[in-house]
């Protein structure tokens, strides 16, 4: 068993994120078993500007999850090059838990991009609703929160509620299919946690 340390910008990825770390383990690889813990909740600006609070994230996350354990950052992109700006934060984070396996993963363009990715899959549940024959590029929304917004009917969309909701009805695989971000969270989660099994 691995234990995952990660830390998210917003209270929706609190509750999202280990559900779809729990069914990568569940639907892709069974015979893995995680312990997802509760995420670190961080704000954006202060812990990528502030290295003091980077570093006391970092450290934070260290002992949670042990000397065996994976820190995993998860961040939305916004309209920063996720690879970029991935690479720069994970340069930075080194230096500070060196002893760790860590990863940065960056939604593009916002964490509700992989719920786009996989819409047809949420098409009817929770209020949802795609137009008959929508498609639309996942990652190109600027606003991936009010394109999900725009597309609930009757009921107004809710971080909190809603994404931990849709992290757990969402087809993997269309994710994978059609997120480039998603499928770099995926390709980290094997790297640190299939080598365990």
């Amino acid at each position: 068993m691995i234990s995952i340390a990660s830390i998210v910008e917003g209270d929706g990825e609190v509750a999202a994120l280990p559900v779809l770390l729990r069914r990568l383990a569940a639907e892709l690889e069974p015979f893995v078993l995680v312990n997802a813990l509760p995420p670190i909740r961080v704000r954006r600006d202060r812990f990528l500007n502030k290295d003091e609070e980077l570093r006391r994230q970092l450290l934070l996350a260290a002992s949670k999850c042990g000397d065996d354990g994976w820190i995993l950052i998860v961040l939305d992109a916004d309209d920063d090059c996720p690879s970029l700006l991935g690479a720069e934060i994970c340069r930075r984070a080194r230096e500070y838990v060196p002893h760790r396996r860590l990863s940065v993963v960056l939604a593009n363009r916002e964490f509700e991009a992989w719920f786009i990715a996989a819409a047809q899959s949420l098409d009817g549940f929770r209020s949802f609703a795609l137009t008959s024959g929508e498609r639309v590029e996942a990652e190109a929304p600027r606003n991936a929160k009010g394109w999900i917004r725009e597309r609930m009917r009757g009921k107004p969309y809710s971080e909190v509620i809603d994404q931990p909701a849709f992290a757990a009805r969402i087809d993997l695989q269309q994710a994978l299919d059609n997120s480039r971000s998603f499928r770099k969270l995926y390709k980290e989660w094997r790297t640190h946690v299939i080598r365990e099994s």
